[in-house]
């Protein structure tokens, strides 16, 4: 899943893979097995570079004994140590980071991590509530492993705000008119306030939560489950730590897939655009579907009226705010929250027709009830995860910002033209890190992984978070790249799509069977 922040657009999270879990820890009683110890296997590439006193910080994070521990439902919990700073691993306090596993339930190949995506969302909770999203097929013949990346969720995380500061963060009426000066100013004040929050609550580890130290992590885990190659596979922006390893690790490749992809090449604007085209897509899709075979749909006419119909309610809950039974007050940035969230998936269209006829009826319940699952918050109003302020996080860390003004407005008027309905909420996003204590580290680039092994890119010919051209990009990118197209619509293929997606994922991380051309599943 790619999260939205408060100013910029939605950008891919796996919404549809994650929505449904329960964030579940391994910090309860557990029963000890002293049999379920990992053998480490050391990467001469993770100590090229680096000072006697760092390689030798190095090789000791990448020698040590995780002891996995039952955590019931068939699982098993680990913790590992991880240096907080890749380049100085010899320095400051190391990190935490958790993990689940579930083991093969036959002959095992190998491990098999598995990433849903985010920044921000729980890799441990993924397995936990879905095993990973794997097929029985895969569960056969791999230790499914998950983990929740640094600053997130049950590992060392990104911590800022209590409840009552994350609902105002995430849920509070902007002042002024979009991109006015009134706008544009309490806007900065509220990204910079978070920003002061996250680094005293937080700490140093605000700093090094980027994607390419995740991935540097990830390596230090293959070794430390005993495996010498990496298998993988990353959803939505588990696509952009899958394909950052491989650029950085490409003999540690194993098998990998990435699925609905985040082009590590495109720039914040790049990325927003296609995304903001990507919404306006799929809600033309749940138009066209709503108006032709959905018999409880709200809408009459055409397609375009359905469109202005929408636009004309995020334009009047703008003006003129419903008021919610605790409180809050529903404008358009959470009622566009609450239209994006079931558009991750086509079976969840349906929730969009209860949607628009509660608020054209002026209740804003629904709309808070999808918004606040997009945003983990529960009914008593409690955060069940900290994944909006890690997305923040990793983002201030992963992209560079152009907060000029001219250049805001003409990437306005950019974004508007292609997706006039969604489209100017995806803008002015460069001030997203406004003031942020730590400046990006990543300059997007293509990756290349040179003498990788092969690696199947899946691509959804309308993902609404994912652009299916980031997919196509990426496969050219990559020196052995193969694109698998699925041609459907929603957030990402593997486990939601057809037998086609399905059986040339299994097959490729099974039997190493590559497909020869594109199957257009």
């Amino acid at each position: 899943m790619r999260r939205a922040s408060r100013w910029r657009g939605v950008r891919a999270l796996a919404v549809a893979l994650t929505a449904a879990v329960l964030l579940v820890g391994c910090t309860s009683a557990q029963q000890k097995l002293p049999t379920q110890t990992s053998t480490p296997v050391a990467s001469p590439t993770a100590s090229a570079d680096l000072s006697p006193a760092d390689a030798a910080a190095v090789q000791k994070f990448y020698t040590q004994q995780l002891v996995w521990t039952d955590c019931s439902g068939g699982f098993q919990c680990s913790t590992a140590k991880a240096p907080i700073d890749w380049a100085h691993p010899s320095q400051g306090d190391p990190i935490d980071l958790a993990l689940i596993r579930k083991p093969a339930s036959g002959a095992k190949l190998g491990s098999l991590f598995v990433n849903p995506g985010g920044p921000g969302v729980s890799g441990v909770a993924f397995v936990r509530g879905r095993v990973g999203a794997t097929s029985a097929t895969l569960q056969k013949n791999f230790d499914v492993i998950g983990w929740d990346p640094r600053g997130v969720g049950a590992s060392s995380a990104v911590k800022c705000y209590d409840n009552k500061g994350l609902d105002s963060w995430l849920y509070d009426i902007v002042p002024g008119e979009r991109g006015s000066p009134q706008w544009l100013d309490a806007s900065k004040q509220a990204v910079t306030s978070l920003g002061q929050a996250c680094e005293q609550n937080t700490g140093q580890l605000l700093g090094h939560v980027d994607t390419a130290s995740t991935a540097r992590d990830l390596d230090m885990l293959r070794a430390n489950v005993g495996d010498a190659k990496l298998n993988y596979l990353g959803f939505s922006y588990g696509t952009m730590i899958g394909a950052i390893y491989a650029d950085l690790f490409p003999k540690n490749v194993g098998r990998m897939t990435l699925d609905g992809v985040v082009d590590p090449a495109s720039s914040y604007d790049e990325l927003t655009e296609l995304q903001a085209q990507g919404f306006e897509s799929n809600l033309r899709a749940y138009a066209q579907w709503c108006l032709t075979q959905d018999k409880t749909c709200p809408f009459k006419g055409t397609v375009d009226s359905v469109m202005s119909a929408v636009a004309g309610l995020l334009n009047k809950v703008q003006q003129t705010p419903i008021k919610n039974s605790d409180g809050r007050m529903l404008g358009a940035s959470t009622l566009l929250l609450a239209v994006i969230t079931p558009l991750y998936d086509t079976a969840s269209w349906p929730e969009l027709d209860v949607l628009f006829k509660t608020v054209t009826q002026g209740s804003a319940r629904v709309a808070f009830i999808l918004a606040d699952q997009y945003n983990d918050r529960d009914q008593n109003g409690n955060y069940t995860t900290n994944t909006a302020v890690a997305f923040q996080a990793v983002d201030c860390l992963d992209y560079q910002f152009d907060d000029d003004l001219a250049h805001m407005q003409a990437e306005a008027q950019r974004v508007a033209q292609v997706a006039p309905v969604m489209g100017p909420f995806f803008t002015y996003g460069g001030i997203t890190c406004w003031n942020w204590p730590f400046k990006p580290v990543r300059t997007p680039a293509p990756v290349h992984a040179k003498g990788s092994a092969p690696i199947l890119v899946v691509g959804t010919t309308n993902d609404p978070a994912t652009p299916y051209q980031s997919s196509v990009n990426l496969a050219k990118q990559l020196e052995n790249g193969h694109l698998v197209t699925w041609k459907g619509s929603g957030h990402t293929a593997y486990g939601r799509s057809n037998a086609c997606v399905l059986n040339t994922v299994d097959d490729y991380f099974v039997k190493g069977q590559v497909p020869a051309t594109d199957p257009m599943c």
